[in-house]
Order: C-alpha cells, then sequence, then structure tokens
C-alpha cells in the first residue's frame, strides 16, 4: 500500500486535528520532526504489522525509534506537563489520520504501551515518564481493525470458541 502523507495543512483540517493548532504553531515543540517521522512508508507498515501480527496498537510498532528522536526525547523530558501531555496527544491524532488513510477504524480500546512510575519511585516528581513496558513517555494509544475487517481471529476469540467446543464436546478430535 501506498504511504499516506499528512501536512501541516491536512493536520489542522481535520477534525480532531484542528483542536491541535496550540501543538502544530508553537515553534517549541517538534510537530515538523514528527511530520517527517510519520511520512514515512516503512514506519507505517509497521504500525500496521503492529496491529495485524503482533495484536499491539500502531505506535506500538515505531515508538521507541520515534522516542530515540532527540527533539522528540528533549521535549518530552523538559517537564511541563500540559504542553507535554498534549504534544503526545496530537501524536495520537497523527496517528489515527494515517491508519484511516490506510483503510483503518478505531476499535474504542486503548492498547498499553508502559507502565507508568510512581510519585515516590520518580527522582523528579514532576515527571511523567514510564518505568516499564515499550515506551518511556506514552502511556497507552488507541487500536485500530481494518474497516474491511481483520484477517486473523484474536487469541481471545479463539480461545472463547475452543472453550466452547471443549464444552459442548466438539473439540474437533475423533472417538475411536
Amino acid at each position: 500500500m501506498r504511504k499516506a502523507c499528512v501536512t501541516r495543512k491536512d493536520y489542522l483540517e481535520h477534525r480532531i486535528g484542528k483542536t491541535f493548532v496550540d501543538v502544530v504553531n508553537d515553534p517549541k515543540q517538534p510537530f515538523d520532526a514528527v511530520l517527517e517521522f510519520f511520512n514515512n512508508a516503512d514506519r507505517q507498515r509497521r504500525m500496521e504489522e503492529s496491529e495485524l501480527h503482533h495484536d499491539r496498537s500502531p505506535l506500538a510498532g515505531v515508538v521507541r525509534e520515534f522516542e530515540s528522536l532527540p527533539a522528540v526525547d528533549k521535549f518530552l523530558s523538559d517537564v511541563q506537563t500540559r504542553r507535554n501531555t498534549r504534544f503526545r496527544q496530537a501524536i495520537g491524532v497523527l496517528v489515527r489520520m494515517i491508519m484511516e488513510r490506510r483503510g483503518w477504524r478505531t476499535t474504542g480500546r486503548k492498547g498499553s504501551l508502559g507502565v507508568r512510575a510512581s510519585r515516590a519511585e520518580n527522582a523528579m516528581p514532576n515527571a511523567k515518564h514510564n518505568t516499564g513496558g515499550l515506551a518511556f513517555w506514552f502511556l497507552r494509544a488507541e487500536r485500530y481493525e481494518l474497516k474491511e475487517g481483520m484477517p486473523f481471529r484474536s487469541v481471545r476469540e479463539r480461545a472463547r470458541d475452543y472453550a466452547s467446543k471443549e464444552n459442548t464436546g466438539t473439540s474437533g478430535e475423533e472417538s475411536s
């Protein structure tokens, strides 16, 4: 599939993106670096594969690489809780725009990306980073499904079907 390219103009015309004009137009926030990062075909492929093959949110497929960008890490490590939260939310909107353009829709569920540090564990009481999980700065991210339906069933669905077959004696094994 071709990559989905999102520009600043596209973002600000999006029904949710336009509510993040403060993030997009703030020269201290690395929004151009964010657009450049996510407008990459290989990363978009990894985002889709994260949902399809790993049963994780699209952001899970690229979050470590994304957080390692010097501009992103520097911005998120600055202890400005409200601005950092808005920045992370704006990234979620960008991921949504890309996934929708590639034929996906939201599920209304969130997937875990990290385990947040408790205030007692945190050396910097105002820092909002994780102590475990996949991501350092992101706690959770939206889950998606293909508009035409998913090609694979989830483990939860398969386990439920398996359990119901076992309970009715139709486990698929033939009796001798």
